[in-house]
């Protein structure tokens, strides 16, 4: 057995951030696929869903939930403009970077196959002025599955599948609407089905001890307390990062590393121990499923 047959799977999260430059994970998912070892690309795209929705003339809406994270709300005008940034043209043009880099890519979003599905959440509690409120017309849910078969089908084929919200959002009524997923989230699913290790790249190094201190960077974590010392230091965006490597790692995931995309072979180097890696022993004894706390449906979703 070669050293890559005996490694899992890896799910790597591409940002959708501006200062995200994609290029460097494109080469290392090459080198990755040329060597044997399956990945799976979920990427986000706020930047370029915020700017759909402004060419459209509507104003992004960002609320916060009830315990301080920050999402989008996603009415039915917005996630027409969701769909048509994500599924259609980020997804379409990311696929098309890995072909030409000669990666054997597959784009889908998570309504293809039923990739990711969970109840969609039509109202949102927000805190608006400091008053709580229930926002109505919300399309967004909790992925509660993930189409694993799927993936592990492509995979087996020497695929590389692409992946992007929105996901399938389950109606009371037993109808299947599209509706808004956080990324990261995404991802977490992803590679908690497939018990792939779960790379998060972004825009900084890492999880800083002191946010405004790149020299401040928590290397690992690989106890119940270290996970928690960068549970508290993650603010702002990287809240749903580490939010999002918890949930992987109750999933199934063995190891969760966030780390930068803009550095050479950022792939590799994570794997190597770049960035802040989050071991699944950090979890304790209690590796049972979390995804349910603090849902993407509760924040609006996608961000990153």
């Amino acid at each position: 057995m070669s050293e890559t047959e005996s490694e899992p799977p890896v799910v790597v999260k591409i940002g959708g951030a501006k200062a995200v430059d994609p290029a460097g994970a494109v080469g290392d998912v090459a080198h990755l696929a040329a060597n044997g070892r399956p990945v799976v690309v979920v990427h986000g795209g706020s930047t370029v869903v915020d700017e759909t929705i402004e060419r459209l003339g509507m104003e992004p809406e960002y609320v916060e939930s009830a315990s301080g994270v920050t999402g989008r709300f996603t009415d039915a005008e917005t996630m027409e403009a969701f769909t048509m940034a994500m599924a259609g043209k980020l997804n379409t043009e990311l696929t098309a970077r890995f072909r030409e880099a000669g990666v054997d890519a597959v784009g889908l979003s998570g309504v293809d196959g039923g990739l990711l599905s969970g109840p969609r959440k039509s109202a949102v509690r927000v805190v608006e002025d400091g008053k709580r409120k229930i926002r109505r017309g919300e399309h967004s849910g909790r992925i509660e599955s993930v189409n694993a078969d799927l993936l592990s089908g492509l995979l087996a084929d020497g695929y590389t599948p692409v992946v992007s919200p929105p996901m399938e959002g389950k109606e009371s009524d037993g109808g299947v609407t599209p509706v808004n997923a956080d990324a990261d989230r995404a991802a977490a699913a992803v590679a908690g089905a497939l018990g792939a290790d779960l790379v998060l790249l972004t825009d900084v190094t890492g999880v800083y001890a002191d946010p405004d201190d790149p020299d401040t960077l928590i290397e690992s974590a690989a106890t119940p307390e270290e996970l928690a010392a960068v549970e508290d230091a993650a603010e702002g965006f990287m809240g749903k990062k580490v939010m999002a490597a918890r949930e992987a790692l109750s999933a199934g995931s063995g190891r969760v590393v966030v780390a930068d995309a803009n550095v050479r072979d950022p792939i590799v180097a994570a794997l190597g121990g770049g960035g802040t890696t989050v071991e699944r022993s950090a979890l304790g004894g209690d590796a049972d499923d979390e995804a349910g706390e603090g849902s993407a449906a509760e924040t609006g979703g996608e961000t990153a």
